[in-house]
C-alpha cells in the first residue's frame, strides 16, 4: 500500500505517488518485530517447569536472516545503505535535507523514513528532490529488517546510489536490529547533554560513525565536547566522531567525505 506523503492517509487505503511511497507496518505480525513480548530482552517464565524461554533469540535470528538478504541485494547493486539513528529531535531529517541539496547531481540519495505516525519527515525529504518511502511503525519503537526489505522494494533505488534508513527516534531499540545496512551512524546533538554515550552504551557501541550535531549551540548550552569525545572512545574505540551543524553547514564536508569513502565500487557487468 503506497501513497504520496503529501496526501492524508485514510485508514489503511493509500494511492500511489510518483517518487514517494508510504508503507504501514502495523499489521505485520510477530515476525516484523511488533509483538513486544518477543521484541526485546523479555524472558518468559514457565510456571510448570521453572524453565526460562528466551524469546529474543528467535526473533533476532529471523530478523538477521532477512537482514542478510537485504545486504546481499544492496551489494549486488553497489548501493551504500546507512542506518541513521538518534534521539527524537537530534536533527536526522535536517541533516538529510542539507545532504540531498548539497550533493544534488553528485550522489543519488534515497530515504527510508521510519516514524511511529505521520509522513511529515517524508514530505520534507521529497521537497528536496529525493526519493522516499515512509514506514509508520504504530506503537513500534524501531524499524526491522522485514520493514526495510519492503521499503527497498517500494523505493527501488538505482545501482550505485546511497540509501539512508532514518530509524525511529530512540536510543535503545534500534541498536538491537540489523537491517542489512553497510554502516551505522549515530547522530547526537549538543542540547541532549554530555552523558548520552555512557547512559546508552549499546547504541554508541554499534556505531561506525558518531556525528555530534548542533555545534552552533555550544556557546549557549552546558556541553563538554572533550568529555563527550572521551566517553565515545571509551564505549566504542573504533568509532569515528565528527562535529557538525546541519543548520549552518560547519563541519558538513567531513560528513560528505566519509560518505564518498564508503561508497562501493560498482561491479563490472
Amino acid at each position: 500500500m503506497v501513497a504520496d506523503p503529501g496526501e492524508r492517509p485514510a485508514g489503511h487505503r493509500h494511492s500511489a505517488g510518483s517518487h514517494a511511497r508510504h508503507a504501514h507496518a502495523h499489521d505485520h505480525g510477530p515476525q516484523a518485530g511488533h509483538e513486544h513480548e518477543a521484541d526485546h530482552e523479555h524472558i518468559l517464565e514457565s510456571a510448570g517447569h521453572g524453565r526460562t524461554v528466551e524469546l529474543q533469540q528467535k526473533v533476532l535470528a529471523k530478523n538477521d536472516a532477512i537482514a542478510q538478504l537485504n545486504r546481499d541485494w544492496l551489494a549486488e547493486r553497489s548501493i551504500l545503505a546507512v542506518n541513521l539513528m538518534s534521539s527524537p529531535g537530534a536533527g536526522k531529517t535536517t541533516l538529510l535535507e542539507r545532504t540531498a541539496r548539497d550533493l544534488a547531481g553528485q550522489l543519488t540519495i534515497s530515504v527510508i523514513e521510519g516514524d511511529q505516525e505521520t509522513a511529515l519527515d517524508a514530505r520534507r525529504i521529497l521537497a528536496v528532490g529525493s526519493r522516499v518511502v515512509q514506514i509508520n511503525t504504530g506503537a513500534g519503537c524501531h524499524l526491522d529488517a522485514e520493514m526495510v526489505a519492503r521499503g527497498l522494494r517500494a523505493l527501488d533505488p538505482p545501482g550505485g546510489s546511497f540509501v539512508v534508513i532514518e530509524n525511529v527516534g530512540n536510543l535503545v531499540c534500534p541498536a538491537l536490529f540489523d537491517l542489512g545496512e553497510e554502516a551505522r551512524v549515530v547522530l547526537a546533538s549538543v542540547p541532549e547533554g554530555t552523558d548520552k554515550p555512557l547512559k546508552y552504551p549499546h547504541m554508541f557501541r554499534q556505531a561506525d560513525l558518531v556525528l555530534l550535531n548542533k555545534t552552533d549551540l555550544l556557546p549557549y548550552v552546558d556541553f563538554d565536547v572533550r568529555q563527550y569525545a572521551a566517553d565515545v572512545r571509551r564505549v566504542s574505540p573504533s568509532a569515528l566522531m565528527l562535529r557538525l551543524s546541519a543548520t549552518t553547514g560547519d563541519g558538513i564536508r567531513e560528513w560528505y567525505d566519509w560518505l564518498r569513502r564508503r561508497m562501493p565500487v560498482p561491479r563490472e557487468a
